[in-house]
């Protein structure tokens, strides 16, 4: 490990916006502020997610929109937290925190219905690995449990196949869809989906890629399941 991790690490152990727990301590119990993010927060704010957020530029740009709802930043990879959550802490943002775990312990850490809202920008499309997908259903079981019900998830992909993927699983299971779009900056959507960029989304759009857009609504009482026929990963230049 280099010496500018090392460096970042030993700081962000300070860090008042960050929470590093020992996953190894949650086998057997919840974490202790599942339930309690507001009393964390102190106040009774919407809560809503950035997965797999990098250097967490939903989280802070969000908070700084949003001073009445609280954001709570997620990804395993610390270097990247400490980007977001330096810059956090140096614009006084107050609503935001950053939570070092991998999404598959989710529910570990949030209780039922406790989450409003759910961004994914720009995830790992794996290609590969139908199961790792963040779009897949286990996933979306994981959302819909700690979301409250008819809870929002927004997805933001530069890959036209993860974004079919994803909307043959929102046919498949009759998913409410909101909005969905192959070329978010050439439609009418407008808003939180196009007034904060992500820094691999800056690269992206420069290269000319399209972004896709999905906006859709999830229900508690359903369960999920995944598309029965396999899906085809296509590898032309379109679909990435």
């Amino acid at each position: 490990m280099g010496k500018g991790k090392l460096e970042k690490f030993a700081e962000m152990a300070n860090f008042s916006n960050v929470i590093q727990p020992d996953i190894k301590q949650y086998i057997n119990k919840d974490f202790e502020f599942k339930g309690k993010w507001n009393e964390f927060f102190g106040n009774n704010n919407p809560i809503i997610l950035e997965l797999g957020c990098g250097k967490g530029e939903y989280t802070v740009g969000l908070a700084q929109k949003y001073p009445d709802k609280n954001f709570i930043g997620i990804d395993i990879k610390g270097a990247r937290i400490y980007t977001g959550a330096k810059r956090a802490l140096t614009m006084g943002l107050d609503n935001v925190l950053f939570l070092r775990t991998k999404i598959d312990f989710l529910k570990t850490f949030f209780a039922d219905g406790e989450i409003s809202e759910i961004w994914l920008p720009f995830p790992d499309p794996q290609r590969k690995k139908q199961k790792r997908r963040l779009l897949n259903a286990k996933f979306l079981n994981i959302y819909k449990d700690i979301l409250k019900d008819g809870g929002i998830v927004h997805l933001k992909t530069d890959n036209y196949n993860l974004y079919l993927y994803t909307m043959k699983m929102i046919d498949h299971n009759g998913i409410d869809l909101i909005a969905a779009t192959d070329d978010l900056y050439s439609s009418d959507i407008k808003g939180d989906a196009t007034d904060i960029k992500t820094y691999y989304e800056t690269m992206f759009l420069e290269e000319g890629k399209k972004i896709n857009y999905i906006e859709f609504k999830l229900n508690k009482n359903k369960e999920y399941t995944e598309i029965p026929e396999k899906f085809t990963w296509k590898k032309t230049s379109k679909y990435a």
